[in-house]
């Protein structure tokens, strides 16, 4: 199952991993780790709640005005 992975950089070190699809977040020390664990995360999450996913979320950015 392809499913999609968003990383942020943590104001303390390392990277938040948020997959969007589950909601299942959390983090590592690198952009690996972080990526690993979110995979063991999202996979003992759906082994409780599993999905039937027929489309990706669309992942984009955008800029807003920063008075």
């Amino acid at each position: 199952m392809l499913l999609t992975a968003v990383l942020t950089a943590a104001d303390e070190g390392g990277f938040i991993a948020l997959n969007p699809e589950t909601g299942t977040t959390t983090q590592g020390e690198t952009i690996a780790e972080a990526v690993q664990n979110l995979k063991e995360a999202t996979s003992l999450y759906l082994e409780e709640f599993p999905l039937n996913i027929h489309a990706h979320p669309l992942v984009t950015t955008f800029e807003v005005a920063h008075a």
